[in-house]
């Protein structure tokens, strides 16, 4: 309840921007924490030494893809929630939330397995120099023991998101995340257990979200997750895959570009990957807030569209894009004046920080294109648009960088490796534009 309104009410009648912001800040506080906790691994296995820090960057891109399926299924699930709890088909919300935690638990468990089986090809694959190899198979082996978990979290995690409960959502994601932490020094150095005990920590926090989240699912106004309410079938699959199938690309090409990119680095030695990793996990805890800003905008997006309300739903796009081009805009600034002594933080090796200020400043000068690209996906999803919502859910990560990253570091050598994000931020941004002008345009012209 928001100040004695039921969410229906407020999400499809309060002053926008109240919505979005009251919506937006739990989720922006898991979205930070989350990605804090990412880069406590980075930070505290950093002080193990560089070969232990470019591994966890390394294993780091397999968990997008792990990442992926459970955005796949909680966004699948959960946006149809949405529609349907404001089109107020309350029983269909039901079946649907237990339907997509049941369908990503069991994805979970079958990536888990398979990467256990193939646990030294995979860690070959991710980007490697010889001296890697042995700490990335150490982390990976322990961290797939929390895949399940993982996707498990995620979903039930956006589900209560776009039901308009992001505070609950939030108690599981933050508490899971801040044990990670806390974990972090006693297993790696207290109980000198090296990048394994980093691993460890990361499972444990896993589990205690998805058991955490799992039992918010019964309080408040949220759907409960009961397991008697699962009823797969085809109809379901598909209003699952329309919805999640952006979030599985998105997600998906993030993966495949940061093997790329770990790949195309690892020319240059151990300390270009880990500078790069540094960089990706900094850039990712920037984009936290724009990603929790928009995902603060999915909720009334997917009201209002159930709703009819397509006016609202415009003008709350615009404040929530020209909200987060502000927030990318100062931190682009901050971020290129203090560039060395971020990359510093992590790592304080002069070949780290060499290697990593340009990455840093190439990804900072196109970074405030990307709320625009990012709350024009979300609404494109939201809204049950899945060719448009796919087109530019793969663009910035895939159909644009990957040939940026194949391409300019032929030309430019590391310097290449350094800008290929930064391209395809641009061209992104480009493509979102045109898409977006037709997008807005069919919406206006709806009854």
């Amino acid at each position: 309840m928001h100040n004695g309104l039921d969410n229906y009410t407020y999400l499809t009648s309060a002053p926008i921007h109240r919505v979005i912001l009251t919506m937006a800040v739990p989720t922006i506080i898991s979205m930070l924490v989350t990605n804090l906790y990412n880069m406590a691994d980075t930070f505290f296995v950093g002080k193990i030494n560089t070969q232990a820090t470019a591994a966890v960057g390394v294993v780091f891109s397999l968990m997008f893809f792990v990442q992926s399926f459970g955005f796949f299924f909680g966004h699948g699930s959960g946006n149809y929630i949405a529609r349907e709890l404001g089109a107020k088909r309350h029983q269909n919300a039901e079946t649907m939330a237990a339907n997509g935690v049941v369908l990503s638990f069991l994805t979970g468990l079958v990536i888990m397995l398979l990467g256990w089986l193939f646990l030294t090809p995979l860690a070959k694959c991710l980007g490697y120099t010889p001296t890697i190899l042995p700490y990335t198979e150490r982390y990976l082996g322990i961290v797939l023991l929390g895949a399940p978990f993982l996707t498990c979290s995620l979903t039930m995690n956006n589900q209560l998101r776009l039901q308009g409960n992001a505070k609950y959502a939030m108690y599981g994601i933050v508490t899971g995340a801040l044990l990670n932490i806390l974990l972090d020094p006693l297993f790696i150095f207290v109980f000198d257990l090296g990048i394994a005990g980093a691993a460890i920590a990361t499972v444990i926090g896993q589990i205690s979200s998805a058991i955490i989240l799992l039992i918010m699912t019964h309080h408040g106004e949220n759907i409960p997750v009961h397991l008697n309410n699962v009823c797969l079938s085809w109809q379901a699959f598909k209003e699952i895959f329309y919805g999640g199938s952006p979030s599985l690309n998105r997600q998906g090409m993030m993966c495949v570009s940061t093997i790329l990119l770990n790949t195309m680095a690892a020319h240059y030695g151990d300390a270009a990957i880990a500078g790069m990793s540094i960089v990706n996990r900094c850039i990712m805890f920037i984009m936290a807030v724009v990603i929790g800003l928009g995902q603060g905008f999915q909720p009334l997006c997917g009201f209002c569209y159930g709703a009819k309300k397509y006016e609202r739903l415009k003008q709350a796009f615009w404040f929530t894009v020209k909200l987060g081009t502000v927030f990318l805009l100062g931190c682009s600034f901050t971020g290129w004046i203090f560039s060395s002594e971020v990359i510093g933080w992590f790592r304080n090796d002069a070949d780290v920080i060499a290697k990593g200020i340009p990455a840093l400043r190439w990804q900072l000068s196109s970074l405030p294109l990307n709320a625009f690209v990012m709350a024009s996906n979300m609404l494109a999803q939201t809204c049950r648009m899945p060719w448009r919502a796919n087109l530019l859910a793969m663009s910035r990560n895939g159909l644009f960088f990957i040939p940026a990253i194949l391409i300019l570091p032929h030309f430019f050598g590391y310097m290449g490796v350094a800008a290929s994000q930064s391209a395809s931020d641009i061209c992104a941004f480009m493509l979102t534009t045109v898409v977006m002008h037709y997008t807005l345009k069919s919406l206006s012209n709806n009854p």
